[in-house]
């Protein structure tokens, strides 16, 4: 009975537009909205002018469903307005919440997965993202591409876990072919198990090419990569330990250390970024084979084990400088 009459109504409405409407109806159509301030209101999937109408007016953002839906039906748009979760701005017209809601401008929610964060990771931050639906799946270390993602209400974990898949794909797809001749590696997988540690091993984009290229040198000669990072993930899957590695934690079997292993670890340790990616790809024309902590947040390089010893010396001492500033 209810929706009958809103129909009839809609029906008187439609033709008072047609006969004696057509001055004051386009005016109140773009006339400012009554919300004070912006208003979110979620349209949900299949529902009909009607519905979406009363939906808006609950919401205050129209002051009458009737005549919102009135309007809709006089420009042919009735069956053409899409479901979605939209921010309405304050104020807004009627004329500029249609075109909303054609165009599907929807609110769109963004996530950020860091660099360096493992598969484990990404996929409990996604699980803490309550505006995404469903479980994550099982996801391969190494095979998400970590970047800021939009989505809309309704995305499912799974679909940003694919996305973040096929960036990666994507990217590989692309950098692959460019990669510098006779490499130590030949495939993608050996490409990120490598990208993994340089993106481990330096926060500096601008430091990542040349710590490649150290690993890479050692990789060419026999040498073993004694990365600390693979030691870490092979003990906790890439949760700091919140301390330096201790003897017993280096000399600990472990499947990931690359102080006990020869080459790469089993997998990836990690999900590199786009940096290290390419550095992996893309080295420094460098013949260095150590590097070590500078004291700023960056690395100094040698080519020689007695240079590195001097360098690893000069890194001990600003420690304990360090230290006993700290107890001072």
């Amino acid at each position: 009975m209810r929706i009958a009459f809103a129909l009839l109504f809609v029906a008187i409405i439609v033709a008072a537009g047609v006969v004696g409407g057509a001055i004051w109806e386009p005016r109140y159509f773009a006339a400012p909205g009554p919300a004070s301030q912006r208003t979110v209101v979620v349209i949900s999937p299949r529902s009909g002018a009607l519905a979406i109408a009363e939906r808006l007016s609950g919401a205050g953002v129209v002051r009458s469903g009737i005549l919102f839906q009135a309007a809709v039906i006089l420009r042919g748009k009735s069956t053409k307005l899409k479901a979605g979760e939209y921010g309405f701005p304050p104020h807004a017209s009627e004329a500029t919440i249609v075109d909303m809601l054609l165009t599907h401008k929807v609110i769109e929610h963004r996530i950020t997965i860091p660099e360096g964060f493992t598969s484990d990771m990404a996929v409990a931050l996604l699980e803490g993202e309550h505006v995404l639906t469903g479980k994550s799946p099982g996801v391969a270390e190494g095979s998400l591409l970590p970047e800021t993602y939009l989505f809309e209400l309704g995305t499912s974990r799974s679909q940003i876990l694919d996305r973040m898949h096929k960036a990666q794909t994507e990217l590989l797809t692309k950098l692959w072919p460019m990669r510098r001749p006779n490499l130590p590696f030949q495939t993608v997988v050996d490409a990120l198990k490598l990208a993994s540690i340089v993106e481990k091993e330096t926060a500096i984009p601008a430091e990542r090419p040349h710590v490649a290229a150290v690993y890479i040198n050692r990789l060419r000669n026999g040498m073993k990569l004694e990365a600390d990072p693979t030691i870490i993930y092979g003990l906790t899957k890439g949760i700091a330990l919140g301390h330096g590695i201790t003897q017993v934690e280096l000399q600990t079997p472990n499947p990931y250390s690359t102080y006990q292993i020869d080459g790469l670890p089993p997998t990836p340790i990690c999900n590199p970024g786009r940096d290290a990616i390419t550095a992996v790809l893309l080295p420094a024309d460098s013949p260095d084979l150590y590097f070590v902590a500078n004291g700023t947040g960056g690395h100094v390089f040698a080519k020689t084990k007695a240079e590195h010893e001097l360098n690893v010396a000069r890194w001990r001492l600003l420690q304990q400088q360090a230290k006993s500033a700290h107890t001072d």
